[in-house]
């Protein structure tokens, strides 16, 4: 049984615990505001670019010629896991690692490179034997355009390098504050513009009559690169927007525990202190019946 001080040491533990639960939530909902405009600003402008070039692709007489679409037999397959920096988000990262591990389940160890976007992810598999060729971290929740650029001048220079012959990406696409899916997209090379779009967008597609100036494989030439560092954005994007609405509701559950054991703890202070109480008057009554006897 807990002495009174021990149970009103925890009690003001606990109300401390809560305070910060509830300054990390608030923390995190501002910056998912954020997260979720810059959401709405990136994704109408992926959307569009990607109409543009699947449109351009079925204008244009004859196929199109660019590295990007290149597929050529697999030898060295990289995997670019984006995680968070830091913790406090519930399964967040857990999730992410447990598909990556699938993923990589599926792979031979000599076959696989690793690009680790996140602390999360890097301390994970520091102390397995993947080969980890490059680490983006120190993003704080926020999308870096320099470090996102930087990313993806990486990838596609060991693309056509030659030094791999396929990149696929795991990350987490924001569907609501509660919820997001984790995604294991194709990057490079590019399978098909024409998949991205509904039926709609397809039945207009023969439309359009566009006059190429100057051709199209330097219109595509000049495109691609702007179109890999987009879908990459966007993929940050939706990660980082994720990442902080799974901690605002893993600290709002957080602050809820806190409130709820300050509840319980101040109850069971209260019944001791009045047993204490009770106790010190028995004790009393019963010196005073001992002296009258």
């Amino acid at each position: 049984m807990p002495t009174l001080r021990e149970v009103k040491k925890r009690i003001r533990s606990t109300i401390s615990t809560r305070q910060i639960t509830k300054a990390m939530e608030m923390v995190a909902a501002a910056k998912l505001r954020k997260a979720q405009m810059r959401i709405m600003q990136v994704r109408p402008y992926s959307e569009k670019l990607t109409t543009i070039l699947s449109h351009l692709s079925e204008a244009a007489s004859g196929e199109l010629v660019h590295p990007f679409f290149e597929k050529r037999e697999v030898k060295k397959r990289t995997l670019v896991l984006v995680t968070s920096d830091r913790g406090f988000c519930g399964s967040f990262n857990s999730n992410l690692i447990r598909k990556a591990n699938k993923w990589l389940g599926d792979q031979n160890r000599d076959d696989v490179e690793l690009i680790l976007v996140g602390k999360k992810g890097l301390d994970f598999y520091k102390r397995r034997q993947w080969n980890i060729v490059e680490t983006f971290q120190d993003w704080s929740g926020n999308l870096d355009y320099t470090k996102a650029r930087n990313l993806v001048d990486m990838l596609t220079k060991r693309f056509l390098d030659g030094e791999t012959d396929e990149i696929s990406v795991i990350y987490t696409q924001f569907l609501s504050t509660a919820r997001y899916k984790i995604c294991d997209v194709p990057y490079l090379p590019v399978d098909s513009l024409d998949e991205e779009h509904n039926e709609d967008e397809e039945k207009q597609k023969s439309n359009f009559d566009y006059i190429f100036e100057p051709s199209p494989e330097a219109i595509f030439k000049d495109i691609m690169p702007k179109y890999a560092l987009t879908k990459m954005i966007t993929a940050l994007a939706d990660s980082f927007a994720s990442e902080h609405g799974t901690r605002m509701m893993a600290m709002g559950s957080a602050t809820k525990n806190a409130g709820e054991m300050i509840d319980a703890l101040t109850l069971q202070y209260n019944k001791a202190r009045q047993a204490a109480i009770t106790k010190e008057l028995l004790e009393i009554v019963s010196g005073a019946e001992a002296l009258k006897g």
